[in-house]
């Protein structure tokens, strides 16, 4: 891994054309267990095909081509810790999602988020006992509804 790079995101192939995504985060100083990249949250479907743009986006501000994102790809893409949380949040955010409309609503509210606030709901909705009921809250108040 390379230096600074705080995220993993890997292609997993479903079929010929077909994909899911898994994010992967590197252990933090301190953290117990072994020194692996736990997994922070896959997505695959609709989902994922919903927020596709964001995905290139943030591949993109790492230094890759969009062309590299496909089913037959078996390198990760290394992601700079800011572009890992905001992907991380989008991921446990719309995972459950199945209306295009919310799905859109929390992918735009994510956007727009100020970099500490994407961090504060990071850091709730992939740690801890209470991340499922963060992540509900999450997506209530990122969807507006």
């Amino acid at each position: 891994m390379k230096d600074g790079k705080s995220f993993e995101l890997k292609v997993l192939p479903l079929s010929d054309a077909e994909y899911a995504l898994e994010l992967r985060q590197r252990k933090l100083a301190g953290d117990k267990g072994d020194s692996g990249m736990p997994l922070v949250v896959s997505v695959q479907g609709m989902p994922l095909k919903a927020v596709l743009d964001q995905v290139l986006d943030t591949i993109k501000k790492n230094g890759y081509r969009a062309n590299d994102l496909r089913a037959s790809r078996e390198e990760p893409f290394e992601l700079d810790e800011e572009q890992g949380v905001r992907l991380g949040l989008l991921f446990l955010a719309i995972k459950p999602l199945k209306k295009p409309s919310r799905i859109e609503s929390v992918s735009c509210s994510i956007r727009q988020m100020e970099t500490e606030e994407a961090y504060y709901w990071f850091a709730k909705c992939s740690r801890g006992a209470g991340r499922g009921r963060a992540c509900r809250a999450a997506r209530i108040l990122m969807a507006e509804e």
